[in-house]
């Protein structure tokens, strides 16, 4: 778990269970659960129930109605940018329009992120743009695996922190969750585009050289390239 504190593995095991159910659409809106049935259900206490439930309502999956048990809310009321809600949104029914909306909003924000880091990124955060490409190239014959994702998580990640803007900054965790549920999920292809390789290094190179308009350039030619990639491999 990310936006949501860690607790025991009971604890995460219910919260994964039940939430991804939810976001799957097996409980729709308004539907109203019991705690009880629900720790029996997932062989869980009822104590680890009832925090797993407290989780979920930060994440505006339910509701606790007093005298009436927990109330599954809305699509409008989840908190979309939860790394925990993004994860299963990709993995069940919803994966088509979740993978519309992150391209979307990736779109926006890592173009005006990698303009802003241009201008303000530290010395070591230049440093993390370069090792992490230099990472990503080492590896781009095998892009779906662990080594490759953790470099391309850390570039994304120390863009955004680079942009000096702390509302883009705390939109990372939300931008890896796309990059690992696209591993997760194999919409990653096995060898990496050399091209989308070369424009995170063109980023890189641009955030380096103070130009924000060439690393925006190119960071709005990685989105397009990753967007069209993800759909190809789900439709594949």
């Amino acid at each position: 778990m990310t936006s949501a504190a860690r607790l025991s593995p009971v604890h995460d095991a219910f919260i994964e269970r039940l939430g991804a159910a939810i976001v799957h659409g097996e409980h729709p809106a308004g539907t109203r659960l019991i705690t009880a049935e629900l720790a029996g259900a997932a062989g869980a206490s009822r104590s680890a129930a009832r925090e797993g439930v407290r989780v979920l309502q930060s994440l505006g999956l339910v509701a606790v109605r007093r005298k009436a048990g927990v109330e599954v809310l809305p699509r409008e009321r989840w908190n979309v940018y939860a790394p925990e809600i993004m994860t299963w949104r990709l993995s069940g029914p919803d994966r088509a329009r979740q993978l519309s909306e992150l391209s979307q909003l990736r779109s926006a924000i890592e173009p005006l992120a990698a303009r802003l880091a241009a201008a303000s990124a530290t010395d070591l955060q230049r440093q993390r743009l370069s090792s992490a490409v230099v990472e990503m190239a080492r590896t781009e014959d095998d892009a779906d695996g662990a080594q490759y994702l953790d470099a391309d998580v850390r570039f994304h990640r120390t863009l955004l922190e680079a942009s000096g803007n702390a509302m883009l900054a705390a939109l990372a965790d939300s931008v890896a969750a796309v990059l690992v549920g696209r591993t997760q999920h194999e919409l990653m292809p096995h060898e990496a585009n050399p091209d989308a390789v070369r424009w995170h290094h063109d980023v890189a190179f641009a955030v380096a050289s103070g130009r924000g308009v060439d690393a925006a350039e190119a960071m709005r030619r990685i989105v397009a390239e990753a967007d069209e990639a993800m759909q190809q491999q789900a439709g594949a």
